[in-house]
């Protein structure tokens, strides 16, 4: 319990911990936004691509061993973080850090079910998804107070002893296992065709900010993404041993429930990405401030998890799923109305914050359910393991569209803002093609005092709006995945029903 809790923390605190420190990383290494969501994206893709072809791995050659060296990759790719002396090393040691995670996450529940008898797993589960929530829920506050205290660097810092921890722990105590049953290679040839189409199009998708959509480079990049992601389909319907089978979607809860899972994951993963960015950046609160903004979210979570599981019991999954993403896509679309407003946080950012928190509440626990219920006890490993892929690539390509939607937006209103404000050319054309910078962007060192002043103020006003329209559209994806829950979850259920009448 220790090693696979401690493990799987070190991801947790990871993935929540970046997202805050985000606007740190952009000012102190001089980073325009594409740069930025690199820092997020690479660890992503490489997370989601492989997650699979890692708990495969762990099955075949044993689930202790790979969960090891999942452990020892994080750790070492954490230091390079911390040690990074740009931009360019930092992206990559994130990338290095995702494939140490597709190693390791999977390997943490994987040993649970190893080593816990059918009657203790289910607590030890319970007991495990507790002390996770509470790890990320501590994540933020913990690497804000670290910025704050020491430097960026620590966030990264702080999982070498961690992982430590758990190599000793893991080394000393837990017992080797592995699927002596498991048949069949590894798919290795749709890990490589699901990481080149996810990574073509999301490459794209960022590189179109500065490019823009007609450059020759992204429209190859989005083109061979497709082309990769359609090669993949065809590939796991041909392959014997599919890292996804694609037999299970033909149970339309399953395949209702992973499509509310990319639309609502998505909406979550965007918002999240850009939020930081508003409380430090345009509020000036400080990293630490802004980590305890998110914490009465994960506290939420946490303490109406076990309530939302009875809801299944009690209505069914469907109606939880309706209701769970609507009010999650109200609370989203809180975000964008009140962005505008002056007041501190408990006025602006706390109300969106509880009702994005109850929707996220009513959803996820009926919607694990739902998940291992509409396929056969056999195939709920790898159906737990789609549902989390599935959450993870919504994440990867949200936080790519977002962005495309932010710099957009901001760069159309900015241009608009600026256009009474006696400039030059030069400098009018110079911040023009620094969009991208966003609340960074220079003011041209020549500007009168109250030209300086008009230009911040067209830049803060266009943010705002970038902002809003990014909540807007995590809203309409929130209404999206309630629609599709609507229309596919129990449509199995209602077809058996017929069969029987007839």
């Amino acid at each position: 319990m220790i090693a696979a809790i401690l493990g799987s923390s070190i991801t947790f605190i990871d993935g929540t911990v970046v997202n805050v420190v985000l606007p740190v990383l952009q000012r102190e290494l001089n980073a325009d936004v594409s740069q930025v969501q690199w820092i997020v994206e690479l660890y992503a893709l490489l997370l989601s691509s492989l997650i699979l072809v890692g708990g495969s791995l762990g099955d075949r050659l044993g689930r202790k061993r790979v969960f090891m060296v999942g452990v020892v990759i994080f750790a070492l790719s954490s230091a390079w973080c911390g040690l990074s002396p740009n931009i360019i090393h930092l992206i990559i040691a994130r990338g290095i850090q995702g494939l140490g995670a597709a190693l390791l996450v999977p390997g943490s529940l994987a040993l649970i079910s190893a080593n816990f008898s059918k009657e203790k797993r289910g607590r030890a589960i319970g007991t495990w998804s507790g002390f996770t929530a509470i790890a990320a829920g501590i994540g933020p506050v913990l690497g804000g107070w670290l910025v704050d205290t020491f430097s960026w660097r620590w966030i990264f810092f702080i999982n070498v002893p961690l992982a430590a921890a758990v190599l000793i722990v893991s080394s000393l105590f837990v017992p080797e296992s592995k699927d002596d049953r498991a048949e069949g290679r590894i798919d290795w040839l749709g890990a490589a065709l699901a990481t080149v189409g996810l990574g073509g199009i999301v490459f794209g998708l960022i590189e179109s900010n500065s490019l823009g959509f007609r450059n020759v480079t992204v429209i190859a990049s989005i083109g061979v993404g497709m082309i990769a992601l359609t090669g993949f389909v065809f590939a796991e319907a041909r392959e014997k041993h599919p890292m996804m089978p694609l037999g299970l979607f033909s149970s339309s809860s399953f395949s209702g429930a992973n499509l509310l899972t990319l639309f609502l994951y998505a909406a979550l993963g965007g918002i999240l990405f850009f939020l930081p960015f508003m409380i430090i950046q345009f509020d000036g609160y400080s990293p630490t401030a802004a980590g305890a903004a998110l914490v009465p979210f994960v506290l939420t979570m946490f303490i109406l998890s076990r309530w939302a599981g009875g809801l299944v019991d009690r209505y069914g999954s469907k109606i939880p799923l309706v209701i769970g993403p609507t009010i999650a896509a109200t609370g989203f679309a809180l975000f964008g109305v009140l962005a505008s407003g002056s007041g501190g946080y408990w006025t602006k950012y706390f109300p969106a914050v509880m009702v994005m928190s109850l929707g996220m509440s009513i959803s996820v626990a009926p919607l694990t359910t739902t998940v291992m219920g509409a396929v056969d006890q056999r195939h709920s490993g790898i159906a737990s393991g789609i549902n989390n892929a599935v959450s993870r690539t919504a994440s990867l390509i949200a936080v790519a569209v977002f962005g495309v939607v932010m710099v957009y937006t901001f760069s159309t209103g900015f241009q608009r803002q600026i256009t009474n404000i006696p400039l030059s050319q030069d400098d009018r054309s110079q911040m023009s093609s620094h969009t991208d910078d966003l609340l960074n962007i220079k003011i041209p060192g020549n500007a009168d005092p109250e030209s300086a002043a008009a230009i911040r103020t067209a830049i803060r006003v266009s943010f705002v709006r970038g902002f809003q329209m990014t909540a807007y559209l995590a809203a309409a994806l929130g209404l999206l995945s309630a629609l599709s829950a609507w229309l596919l979850i129990g449509q199995d259920e209602r077809k058996n029903r017929r069969a029987v009448d007839q």
